[in-house]
């Protein structure tokens, strides 16, 4: 590494899980190169979904970006391919060890585009303490979770993004993943039982649900004693370490459609580190890179200060899950099925657009099929843009 004096800027999302770690390992990696200075911004949670990255990779060497776009980082030539920059071997042990589909997430037209150092998924969450107090135990199955809804205890995530992550989840767990084939979503058949088995829960539930993304949903359930269990939100280990909120919560599997069958199929999330093509000095920002997401760092530093790490060995460690009360071991099956969304260029379009409808019909109700056919639109529109890329990038190679 050069002796010059090396400073990166870095940008990732505004919450423990995210920011500190992220400024815990620049200090470190900083120790152990003292010519060298990172420093970490943040953005709103919101923010890290919509914001483009060619944006941020004008302005930031480091980006903490949402695998959805993959798609879009390759085509504009934004963020690096890391294959080209870090070790076969190190990539071969990224791949090898990633939680669930979380490596693959971030690989798109023969390329890494970012390292996945954070792995999640919408998985179940309990107070223990208040399900307890009221006689009661984790539900098991769908027609459980119904009833705890009727009971007032139930909550979770229903702004645009996360109804649209958990309509997913309800038509992968009816059979069929959604956006598979070029001209629709999901067939009529499932999309129209999804979005009724999804109305049925969601009109039980505060409608402060729908204002709330998954960190208010955990911050309502451990700042007040009134909600007992969340069937569904992107998991945070945080809210199950000790000091962390006012109460502990726990975390587990998702519940069956019905009893003694497969638990239900999430949306994956997660998030990875990428370096923008525009960096000085890449050498340094790869070896940050590969600093933060070795098994070593993911095990203890970057879990130690709030971290929720993307590599399989922490997720099996005895110490990450000793301090999490086994959040990791609980809902790591969660992440092994979750449904890899898709990431081409277009797809964000669909993904920014497709949620408030879903959200409106959940709020207030409607034809099925008419909403279905609004999402089948905007998703021919998303194709649409993909495939105008397609076009533009053949005619450019001819050329």
């Amino acid at each position: 590494m050069s002796a010059e004096h090396i400073h990166l800027k870095g940008i990732t999302w505004n919450h423990s899980r995210g920011f500190v770690p992220m400024a815990a390992t620049a200090q470190r990696f900083s120790e152990l190169h003292p010519n060298v200075s990172i420093t970490w911004e943040k953005r709103s949670l919101q923010q890290f979904a919509d914001e483009s990255i060619q944006q941020l990779a004008e302005r930031f060497d480091l980006l903490v970006i949402d695998h959805p776009w993959a798609g879009f980082a390759a085509r504009t030539g934004s963020i690096l391919p890391l294959d080209e920059h870090l070790p076969a071997a190190f990539l071969a042990d990224q791949e090898a060890n990633t939680v669930g589909h979380s490596y693959e997430s971030y690989s798109f037209s023969g390329h890494q585009w970012a390292l996945p150092i954070d792995a999640a998924t919408p998985v179940a969450a309990s107070r223990p303490d208040l399900l307890a107090k009221h006689g009661l135990a984790v539900p098991q199955t769908f027609d459980e979770l119904l009833q705890l809804a009727d009971r007032g205890l139930v909550a979770f995530a229903l702004i645009p993004i996360d109804t649209l992550m958990s309509f997913y989840m309800f038509c992968c767990s009816l059979g069929e993943d959604p956006c598979q084939r070029e001209d629709e979503v999901v067939s009529e058949a499932v999309g129209v039982q999804a979005l009724q088995m999804f109305r049925e829960l969601a009109s039980k539930v505060d409608a402060a649900c729908f204002q709330r993304n998954p960190i208010q949903v955990y911050e309502a359930m451990t700042q007040t004693d009134s909600l007992a269990y969340c069937p569904f939100a992107y998991g945070y280990s945080n809210y199950a370490r000790r000091g962390y909120a006012r109460q502990l919560l726990h975390f587990h599997d998702l519940v069956s459609l019905q009893p003694g069958g497969t638990p239900m199929r999430s949306t994956l999330g997660g998030t990875g580190l990428a370096i923008s093509a525009k960096c000085q000095h890449v050498d340094v920002a790869a070896a940050y890179a590969e600093f933060v997401a070795s098994p070593g760092c993911q095990q203890t530093l970057y879990f130690d200060n709030g971290g929720q790490p993307g590599h399989l060995a922490a997720w099996q460690d005895a110490h990450t899950n000793q301090q999490s009360h086994d959040y990791f071991r609980a809902t790591l099956p969660t992440l092994q099925r979750a449904f890899l969304r898709p990431r081409y260029h277009g797809h964000m379009f669909f993904q920014d657009h497709a949620g408030e409808p879903v959200r409106q019909y959940l709020m207030h109700g409607g034809d099925e099929r008419a909403l279905l056919q609004q999402l089948n639109q905007l998703y021919r529109e998303s194709r649409q843009m993909q495939a105008a890329e397609a076009q533009v990038t053949e005619a450019a190679a001819q050329r």
